[in-house]
């Protein structure tokens, strides 16, 4: 649970403590029955928040000052900001093993081998590329940001994707969000924590029409063939990698650094409540070498 958890308590008790069924503000239902009060009631005017725990829903207010609260105690108690994440082209590739191209076939039987750590499969139909160098940022990144995945995949796929780059849950725990959660485009309301604290990665600027301030765009990372309309041969098909030419987790490792860095370092502690990650990030950007 983290410091969502202790937010989420923290707001419970307050409410709990002078709740009844006639006063009480339902700030946080569970299964359509108050968290605080246990009365029934509806989501109408919440927002659900499933995808932390199931059946989850906050109201406008709840929403508001859980943000509020999970970002003072990652900011004062952890020294931790936010990274939301997304996979397909930005953490991984990938491919139906049937659009594969013949130069490319080798693949199914070096990743039905195991010789290759950064192969996996999906679904019997697709075959994921994890792009170089995925596991050394996450561990990194790790130590500084508390980190969400964003994909419009389906949830099963971007649980499975999760499952492949973290299998303990160290690094994003249950915070998955996909096209289930966010049909429509990518949004930080789904988000528990103040927009000034957080840092987008994407491979596609548009996916964030309203977060642009926020964002930092990666080079789109293609490791198989069909995918794209460049006609030169891809890294599998040359049995190379962006590692050869390029390190862009690496590089965008560097300048997340830069970012938490500039955040954290000021003369007094009341400083932090006005410190914002756009101010330092100017979005959309695009760091050096990525």
């Amino acid at each position: 649970m983290g410091e969502l958890g202790r937010s989420i308590d923290s707001e419970m008790m307050n409410e709990s403590s002078s709740s009844s069924a006639s006063n009480c503000s339902h700030l946080f239902v569970g299964h359509g029955i108050c968290l605080a009060c246990k009365t029934k009631v509806s989501c109408v005017e919440g927002q659900p928040f499933g995808y932390l725990f199931p059946g989850l829903c906050l109201s406008r207010e709840a929403v508001s000052v859980t943000k509020h609260l999970t970002t003072l105690i990652s900011v004062y108690g952890h020294r931790k900001l936010h990274l939301v994440l997304d996979l397909d082209r930005t953490l991984i590739h990938s491919m139906k093993t049937t659009n594969l191209t013949k130069a490319e076939k080798y693949l199914i039987k070096e990743e039905k081998s195991g010789s290759r750590k950064d192969l996996r499969t999906y679904d019997g139909r697709l075959i994921i590329k994890l792009r170089p160098f995925v596991e050394e940022f996450l561990k990194e990144a790790n130590k500084l940001f508390t980190m969400f995945a964003y994909t419009k995949g389906r949830s099963s796929y971007g649980h499975a994707v999760v499952r492949m780059i973290d299998p303990n849950k160290i690094y994003f725990g249950d915070r998955v969000i996909t096209r289930e959660e966010s049909p429509g485009t990518k949004t930080l309301d789904l988000v528990l924590a103040d927009e000034r604290g957080i840092v987008i990665v994407d491979d596609k600027l548009d996916a964030w029409p309203h977060h642009q301030r926020n964002l930092l765009e990666v080079t789109k990372y293609f490791y198989f063939r069909n995918d794209h309309k460049y006609t030169k041969p891809s890294y599998a098909e040359r049995k190379s990698d962006e590692s050869r030419s390029k390190r862009v987790l690496m590089n965008l490792l560097k300048f997340l650094k830069q970012v938490h860095n500039g955040f954290f370092t000021c003369g007094l502690e009341d400083e932090l409540d006005f410190k914002d990650v756009r101010c330092l990030i100017k979005g959309p950007f695009k760091p050096p070498g990525c």
